[in-house]
């Protein structure tokens, strides 16, 4: 049986006098993948960071077994430091020690080798999306929640997140997506939410 890494019971959100969601309830396994669909105001982004403790719900129980890496649909990138050096102080943020030649396969794998040393904002917006993608590169969460990862990705780009996520799954964890773009993964599940 798949270990279950987060459970959502009755979790209620309000936002502006808007109810998000009501008693909304979910779970996620080890090999699983959520994609949560819904027109912009649906309340995916606000799910997620929910889930990721970065905002309160009105009511309901979250429980996580694991633990979990969140990235917003922001790049989370600081533009003045190059790829390799915003990973080098994700790394430090998480507490990890990341030895420096994981970090830059981490870079190469992304296809970001070349502009490694880059300040970020030299770099198209395709190129600062695959800088944070390093990240799950070298995470060892077990749960993923993503917020729209394919925005500004190239084909290969998108080809690379999939990989990722694969990889994970592969490995006992799972993901949850906030997504406008079908992923594309077999046997994933969705959520849709309505405004």
């Amino acid at each position: 049986m798949n270990q279950s890494l987060i459970e959502v019971n009755d979790l209620t959100c309000t936002v502006a006098d808007e109810i998000l969601f009501d008693r909304l309830a979910l779970t996620v396994a080890s090999g699983d993948v959520l994609e949560l669909w819904g027109p912009n105001g649906s309340g995916k982004s606000t799910l997620l960071r929910c889930l990721a403790g970065l905002f309160e719900a009105d009511a309901g129980v979250i429980k996580s077994s694991v633990g979990l890496l969140y990235m917003g649909h922001r790049s989370g990138l600081n533009r003045l430091l190059s790829p390799l050096e915003n990973l080098r102080w994700y790394a430090g943020m998480q507490e990890r020690d990341v030895d420096p030649e994981t970090q830059l396969s981490a870079i190469r794998y992304v296809g970001l080798d070349r502009y490694k040393d880059e300040p970020c904002h030299t770099l198209s917006v395709g190129q600062m999306r695959r800088a944070a993608l390093a990240r799950l590169v070298i995470s060892k969460s077990r749960l993923w929640l993503l917020d729209e990862p394919l925005t500004s990705l190239d084909v290969d780009g998108a080809a690379l997140l999939r990989n990722l996520i694969e990889k994970l799954r592969r490995n006992g964890g799972g993901c949850i997506c906030a997504t406008h773009v079908k992923l594309e993964l077999p046997q994933s599940r969705v959520l849709e939410l309505s405004v």
